[in-house]
């Protein structure tokens, strides 16, 4: 007779019997895809011991669906080696939306072998294989996977799996060696795969709610070094209609790449003899940036900040006074020789702020002491994570630094994020959350921080207050901090709800220790104060690519390039126009007339294809009476307005900073 053990399942004691699974318990609720033990994950067809605290996980909790997908890529590889035997299989994690493996292949994948593979995948799907776990020594792990030279060296890695490549946690991990068999219905091993799991409890799990996306080079535990291998990156959802969401969700993101709209609306470039990830503005784009920087420039000041500027290199012991040398060495360009002597561009503007405010005696009764400028760094990025101007090598940030007494801090942090989520709702973002970055404890970072544990917890605890006061959702990043201190990071989301990180704040208690920075007290003593970091745009060329994407290239009449965009029936209309558009210019108003050799309805095209917030019209009927003819974005047209009206209601939206389309209907 069986024993009975007790279990809490979702909180709830319960008695069973000696051997219980997971799927004695929750098999019969489908969704359910693995067991929550403790805290760890587990399959479902594994026993729980006596005592245990036992949850269900599902596709809808992060780690049930990065469960699914990493089973997904269990199944891609699979399908691979069924149609190309010789295949060597390397990692397949699962990652942000979906999952990808890597393979040692003589030739890449084309598109119509990632069509072929889904039909594999497929197949392998509906068979309703499931996934058994065996644990192994390393050396009967080195003799049945002789043939995979990469899985091999996961396995002479194990234990360090942090540090041998990206995802290798998911094979090896750092305790038992396991490897998960695909066994079909009739008993018989299909495939197996060196893993730590858990997986789901069947392939039919997959549904037909996966798709592959695309091939790329990628090389072996991320080095250069390494040999070059093969990615198929995919897709994996709970559902099919989940599926085909994402995929329009990705369509509509591929409409708005700021990259391409950068282009078709004349905005910015890449100069290949310039240099990758250093961009350039065009006329149009110009403007853009001119009234982010006018914009920003005013709103500092009204909030109490003092322009500077700084230059764009420095002696290299500047960098090592601030501790960013050694511990930002890779983010920074290489030493310049000057008179033997060695400088560096600079990657941060801190440094050269503490300069300005130790250059003379300070007090008390200036604090807080607000330094701005917009100071153009540059870091050394890698050439593979470049992407338009969202990751660039030259950054223009909206610095600012605030020098505050240890008590004024509290107030210095919920000053500078109310004037941050204030900008951000003028330029039409209204939807964040926070994330307080914070020192990395318990985990393998610990000597990237500097500075004592009293001082770390003061710091963090004084952003934490701020950030819960805000009422906004406050999301844990343990390990993302500055070496120097804690921060918070305000993460916007989009028109079509991607989010991006935006503005930072960041405690500082290092850096004016390290400039022996200093303020006469109340009391006559010498007090060090505290700094507090803080970008508003983050960079300017970053939050421009945002807000591309954000508007799709359709920005609101203060902030667009062009904001009228007059179109004459006929050449006869051209000198008309001209006035219009002479009196629009004196009301400040960024007008352009369309005098192509086009015909009509070809500048129509061109002007919807500008997007441009106000396409004026002028026919003899317009000319005649004085007026204009409003065709809006949306396609809709108010005709016959006088001149007067026309610029008076133009001239409106553009003062009232409007963020949503003002022009439609």
């Amino acid at each position: 007779m069986s024993e009975n053990i007790t279990l809490t399942v979702n909180g709830e004691p319960r008695e069973v019997e000696q051997g219980t699974t997971g799927t004695d318990l929750f098999g019969g609720d489908k969704a359910v895809l693995v067991m929550r033990i403790d805290g760890e994950l587990r399959d479902l067809f594994r026993e729980i011991p006596d005592g245990a605290s036992v949850e269900p996980v599902t596709a809808q909790d992060p780690e049930g669906l990065a469960v699914l997908r990493h089973s997904a890529a269990h199944v891609l590889a699979q399908a691979v080696q069924q149609i190309n035997p010789s295949a060597k299989l390397g990692i397949g994690p699962p990652v942000t939306d979906g999952f990808y493996y890597d393979f040692d292949v003589a030739e890449a994948f084309t598109p119509d072998d990632l069509k072929k593979l889904e039909k594999a995948m497929q197949r392998i799907v509906n068979e309703g294989q499931t996934f058994n776990r065996r644990v192994i020594t390393d050396a009967e792990g080195l003799e049945e996977l002789a043939h995979e030279p990469y899985k091999c060296e996961l396995i002479g890695l194990k234990g360090n799996a942090a540090n041998a490549a990206e995802g290798a946690e998911a094979e090896v991990g750092g305790g038992e060696l396991t490897i998960y068999d695909n066994v079909r219905r009739d008993g018989t091993v299909a495939w197996g795969d060196l893993c730590r799991g858990p997986h789901v409890p069947s392939t039919k799990v997959l549904g037909n709610a996966f798709k592959l996306m695309r091939s790329a080079a990628a090389y072996w535990r991320g080095s250069e070094k390494n040999p070059q291998l093969q990615r198929i990156y995919g897709t994996a959802w709970p559902t099919k209609d989940e599926l085909k969401a994402y995929l329009e969700r990705l369509a509509e993101a591929e409409k708005r790449d700021h990259r391409k709209l950068g282009a078709e609306l004349d905005l910015f470039s890449f100069p290949e003899n310039i240099g990758p990830g250093l961009p350039v503005f065009h006329p149009k784009g110009g403007i853009i940036k001119r009234e982010m920087e006018d914009y920003v420039r005013r709103r500092h000041i009204e909030e109490g900040f003092s322009y500077v500027g700084t230059p764009h290199i420095a002696k290299e012991d500047l960098f090592y006074t601030s501790g960013h040398l050694p511990y930002y060495a890779d983010g920074m360009f290489p030493p310049l020789d000057v008179d033997g002597q060695n400088y560096r561009l600079k990657a941060m503007n801190c440094p050269m702020h503490n300069e300005i405010f130790r250059s003379r005696g300070r007090s008390y009764r200036e604090l807080p002491l607000r330094f701005f400028e917009f100071g153009t760094v540059y870091r050394d990025e890698k050439s593979g994570v470049l992407s338009g101007l969202t990751r660039v090598r030259m950054i223009t940030q909206d610095d600012s630094h605030s020098y505050v007494t240890p008590e004024q801090a509290p107030g210095e942090i919920k000053h500078l994020l109310d004037f941050i989520l204030g900008l951000l709702r003028d330029f039409g973002m209204n939807d964040f959350y926070l994330e307080l970055s914070t020192r990395d404890v318990d985990g393998d970072k610990q000597d990237k921080f500097i500075g004592t544990d009293e001082q770390w917890d003061i710091a963090t605890k004084v952003l934490s207050d701020v950030a819960l006061e805000s009422g906004l959702e406050l999301v844990p990043d343990p390990g993302g901090a500055a070496f120097y201190g804690p921060k918070i990071s305000v993460q916007a989301r989009d028109a079509i709800g991607r989010t991006w990180q935006m503005s930072t704040i960041q405690y500082d208690f290092n850096q004016p220790a390290r400039f022996g920075l200093e303020y006469q007290a109340a009391d006559g003593s010498r007090q060090q104060p505290v700094m507090v970091h803080s970008a508003k745009f983050g960079s300017i060329e970053r939050f421009l690519g945002v807000l591309v994407e954000h508007y799709a290239g359709a920005f609101p009449a203060w902030l667009a390039p062009v904001q009228v965009l007059a179109v004459p029936v006929a050449e006869e209309y051209y000198d008309y126009l001209q006035d219009v558009a002479m009196k629009l210019r004196e009301a400040g108003v960024r007008v352009e007339v369309d005098m192509s050799d086009d015909r009509f309805p070809k500048k129509i095209r061109n002007a919807s294809k500008s997007k441009a917030p106000f396409i004026l019209i002028a026919g003899e009927e317009d000319r005649d009476n004085g007026a204009v003819s409003f065709r809006f974005r949306d396609g809709s047209q108010k005709n016959g307005v006088p001149v007067a009206d026309a610029i008076a209601e133009i001239t409106r939206v553009i003062t009232e900073r409007q963020n949503t389309d003002p022009t439609a209907g």
